[in-house]
């Protein structure tokens, strides 16, 4: 398989870098959003092959076995996330760069099979109680679930420096504006 590379955007939930991941695939056609997989059941205006592709635990789980995916996770107890080979294939074959929004493990996964390759970018709250606020100001999470999410996102944070960049998002211009930098060097942009 011919690869081209790869742009890994990871973050604790609440972080930001599904906003900067938006910001970057607005601005640059070449980059191209890599749908992940998911067992979870879509939210809101949430599109199967859009926004995941949304699968049965079945499915997913058959897709594990077939070496169907670069990365895969429980992220949650029964929720499945992954990344399928055959996206990130489609992708170089259309000649775009992929760009990976996906949680830490996963990253860590990606990268560590595609080390020359990958550009990992860590976003980091300002605080993990800037986190809870930002999750509890969405409205989408019960008090539980919030919490489940602060915990592990506390640990998350902990693995910031395994990637190769590290992005404070107190400002979302900023946090945006240093991401496209960091991204034009590793794939030759120059000025842009």
């Amino acid at each position: 398989m011919a690869t081209g590379k790869i742009i890994i955007i990871t973050a604790p939930s609440g972080a930001g870098k599904t906003s900067i991941t938006r910001f970057l695939l607005d601005k640059y056609p070449l980059l191209s959003f890599s749908v992940s997989a998911a067992t979870r059941q879509p939210r809101g205006e949430e599109k199967d092959g859009v926004d995941y592709h949304f699968m049965s635990a079945e499915d997913f789980q058959q897709k594990i076995k077939d070496n169907a995916f670069v990365e895969w996770e429980m992220v949650y107890e029964g929720k499945y996330y992954g990344t399928l080979k055959s996206e990130l294939e489609k992708i170089w074959s259309q000649g775009k760069t992929p760009m990976l929004d996906i949680d830490v493990k996963g990253a860590i996964h990606v990268q560590q099979q595609y080390p020359q390759e990958s550009l990992s970018i860590f976003i980091q709250p300002p605080t993990v109680d800037e986190l809870k606020r930002r999750l509890e100001n969405r409205g989408t999470e019960s008090a539980e679930n919030i919490a489940i999410r602060v915990n592990k996102a506390a640990y998350e944070l902990s693995f910031r420096q395994y990637f190769k960049k590290t992005i404070v998002n107190d400002d979302l211009g900023r946090a945006c504006e240093e991401a496209e930098q960091v991204i034009g060097e590793f794939l030759g942009w120059g000025g842009k």
